[in-house]
């Protein structure tokens, strides 16, 4: 799943860096397809059977984050849903690494969803 997205890795991302150009936003979006383009932004919503199973797939991801340098901004609402917003903001736009969280992260959900 997203093998082209998923085995890389995240890499340093500064200022200087220029954002995807919408040709290279388009070829990455079918990569990640629960994903939507919202202000120019990745955001995915997630639901949960209870508040314990979103925490604790918040934690995976603040796991993975850590790991890639690469951080999400998480929102836990309701008492299961979880929404994560993608975004490089050194660069003001989207970053190769924005869509590399959000594959490594479908891989999560779907491994806390064949567990359930």
């Amino acid at each position: 799943m997203n093998n082209s997205l998923t085995s890389k890795k995240c890499i340093p991302c500064e200022g200087g860096a220029a954002p995807l150009i919408a040709e290279e936003i388009e070829k990455y979006m079918p990569l990640i397809p629960q994903w939507m383009l919202e202000e120019g932004k990745l955001v995915r919503r997630f639901q949960f059977k209870d508040f314990r199973e979103a925490i604790a797939f918040v934690n995976k991801v603040a796991d993975l984050a850590e790991r890639e340098g690469h951080h999400p901004n998480i929102s836990v609402y309701g008492w299961n849903k979880v929404k994560l917003t993608c975004f490089t903001h050194a660069i003001q736009g989207l970053h190769l690494n924005d869509f590399i969280l959000a594959a490594k992260t479908d891989q999560i959900y779907l491994r806390s969803t064949l567990s359930r």
